[in-house]
């Protein structure tokens, strides 16, 4: 009977401890899976290469290790927001936006607070085009760097007037 008993702690600690896995791979496995989203979202805004997962199989790891990938996951959505609110070049883009437009506006051809035509957006964030549609749905900062992605093979040419009233050309 001692032996029964024993070999019924055995199964109700075993038990436990599977309930209190489950809890954690629910818990972290929820915040590891937003902090990734949220990392993933601003590599694409910026156009940085996106993180990569380590490979593990979340089921797998113990509850000690979601936590401590849940916490270096935070860390990598903090910094990867925190580097998108610093575009390399914000000034001239504001420069260039204090001419150009609402961030909202939604004249045609040009659309955003950067005047960006349909093939503008479509060429240099297609993603967002396809998901938001036009510029004058995409936030200030989305807007920037779609706008630094075209600086890197067009320079501020797709704004003549206002780059050279900015002293950018």
């Amino acid at each position: 009977m001692l032996i029964a008993l024993g070999g019924a702690l055995v199964t109700a600690g075993a038990h436990r401890a599977s309930a209190g896995h489950r809890t954690a791979l629910s818990y972290f496995g929820g915040r590891i899976a937003a902090y990734q989203q949220a990392t993933w979202y601003w590599e694409r805004v910026m156009g940085a290469p996106r993180t990569e997962t380590a490979g593990r199989v979340l089921t797998e790891m113990s509850a000690r290790d979601l936590r401590r990938a849940a916490t270096l996951w935070l860390r990598r959505a903090q910094t990867a927001h925190r580097r998108a609110q610093h575009p390399a070049h914000l000034r001239q883009w504001l420069c260039i936006h204090h001419y150009e437009g609402s961030w909202t506006d939604t004249g045609d051809p040009y659309w955003g607070g950067l005047q960006m035509s349909v093939s503008f957006q479509r060429h240099y964030a297609p993603w967002l085009f396809r998901h938001k549609g036009t510029a004058d749905h995409w936030t200030p900062l989305e807007q920037i760097w779609t706008a630094e992605r075209a600086l890197r093979s067009r320079g501020f040419w797709p704004w003549p007037n206002t780059a050279r009233f900015c002293g950018l050309l």
